[in-house]
């Protein structure tokens, strides 16, 4: 078992949470602070800085926002953080991780964001302590990067390059 240290930067910010024996992840709450701006990034890829309304964040079609967790991780050496969209949160809000995942590496120890992008027709919400992403630790292997001088060629029976297999 892996230790996660979690520091709470206000003391009323939920902790992550494993809402199962079988869940492979632990929940990670929206830590959403009246008084504290949240950084936007619309179409036109600028930031603004938007104060919560009533609790929560308003998120327009097309905008990323990182939402606040409120909570810093100390995360042990050898070992990386991968952040996912909650399925509910992509499915029925249609906020999606714009980079797929996020991956906090353990010299990091600033306040944890999740990075969420609208990609609905319409406006959605996020309330202050809800669910919005899926935390899982993960071991880094180490990697030796070696530059080769010769060409890599076919070892296998496939033939052809990016997207060759076919999409059934």
């Amino acid at each position: 078992m892996i230790r996660l240290e979690c520091y709470r930067i206000h003391e009323d910010v939920t902790l992550p949470q494993i809402a199962t024996q079988g869940s492979a992840c632990f929940d990670v709450h929206a830590y959403i602070n009246p008084t504290v701006p949240v950084a936007v990034y619309g179409m036109e890829n600028k930031k603004t800085e938007v104060l919560p309304i009533d609790g929560r964040i308003a998120i327009r079609p097309g905008d990323r926002v990182l939402v606040p967790t409120g909570l810093i991780f100390r995360i042990p050496f050898g070992v990386s953080m991968r952040l996912h969209a909650r399925s509910s949160v992509s499915l029925k809000k249609g906020l999606i991780m714009p980079n797929g995942e996020g991956i906090i590496d353990s010299d990091y120890y600033h306040e944890t964001f999740i990075m969420l992008y609208n990609a609905s027709a319409d406006t959605v919400y996020i309330e202050d302590n809800e669910r919005v992403a899926q935390g899982e630790l993960i071991e880094n292997n180490i990697v030796d990067v070696w530059e080769t001088f010769e060409k890599p060629s076919q070892s296998t029976e496939r033939v052809g390059g990016f997207g060759s297999t076919g999409v059934n």
